[in-house]
């Protein structure tokens, strides 16, 4: 007899088919729940970070001789947390210190994290925490823990000299650090500088010189030109702004451009920022920037 049952297709006759399509469509309801998720963790990541990063103290006692590396984990994790917050352009950097803390309270004599998180706290938003009184307290710490390595000096009149405008305290700074062990030559010079001629350009120029010369890594490396390029920008905008006051008085009304200051006999050739890009003259008759230029004169403020 022929049977009436229709017979199921080979696909069918497999249990692991049936398996595969079963989980198929969890994995699809999975996916609302899934975007509910995401909503969320936006609003709890910062909760969730804060709670991971324990005392200091706590960490040094439960480690068991292995401060150094757990030390070495937690400056990393400042490290990434702080390249995340910079790339996403925030100007919040509420984990930074605690992470520092704990890094330089397992190991007191990691070096790397005094310096450059001293730079990650003292930078404005939204290249840093914009913190200088942190970094410095950092520095203390370190030079406390350190006391021989005098370059913790040197961060410490930088800090002064940019981010707080305490041309005293720098100037102290870089006596005290001159004063170490193994110290450059220049910390003194550096001391007499800060002290005679302050917030001064060329002063400034000084010092960006003496950081680029003796950098330890591409990235100072390069802030070092950045200051030292807008450093000759600003000074070159004040002679400029000066020849055009003096082609007002000659001609008697304002330049449109360069180039008419250049045919006033003012001027041999159009000027250029340290960048290439021309100089252009503002609505209100002062030398700029261009929009091309790579000059970036926010650096000094």
């Amino acid at each position: 007899m022929t049977s009436v049952v229709a017979k199921p297709s080979a696909g069918w006759r497999s249990p692991r088919a049936a398996c595969w399509i079963l989980l198929a469509l969890c994995f699809l309801a999975l996916v609302p729940v899934q975007r509910g998720i995401d909503r969320e963790k936006g609003s709890l990541a910062r909760f969730a970070e804060a709670v991971s990063v324990p005392p200091g103290e706590v960490l040094r006692r439960l480690t068991l001789g292995y401060e150094g590396l757990l030390a070495d984990i937690y400056w990393t994790r400042a490290v990434q947390y702080f390249g995340r917050q910079r790339l996403a352009r925030s100007s919040r950097f509420e984990l930074l210190g605690p992470l520092l803390r704990v890094t330089t309270t397992l190991d007191p004599h990691l070096i790397v994290a005094y310096r450059y998180g001293a730079v990650f706290l003292a930078e404005k938003p939204p290249g840093g925490a914009g913190h200088p009184k942190m970094a410095l307290e950092l520095l203390s710490r370190g030079i406390v823990a350190n006391p021989d390595y005098w370059r913790l000096w040197q961060d410490v009149g930088f800090i002064y000299y940019w981010d707080l405008k305490d041309y005293a305290r720098a100037a102290r700074a870089f006596e005290v650090g001159g004063e170490q062990p193994g110290a450059l030559p220049w910390m003194k010079a550096m001391a007499a500088a800060v002290a005679a001629k302050g917030g001064e350009l060329e002063t400034s120029r000084l010092l960006w010189a003496e950081i680029y010369r003796h950098a330890e890594n591409d990235q100072l490396r390069q802030a070092a030109l950045d200051h030292l390029a807008a450093l000759e920008a600003a000074e070159q905008i004040k002679t400029l702004d000066n020849l055009l006051a003096r082609f007002l008085v000659s001609q008697g009304h304002p330049a449109g451009s360069f180039q008419d200051v250049v045919k006033s006999g003012l001027l041999r050739a159009a000027p250029r920022d340290p960048s290439g890009a021309p100089y252009v003259i503002g609505a209100g008759g002062r030398a700029g920037l261009a929009s091309s230029s790579k000059v970036d004169l926010r650096v000094l403020q």
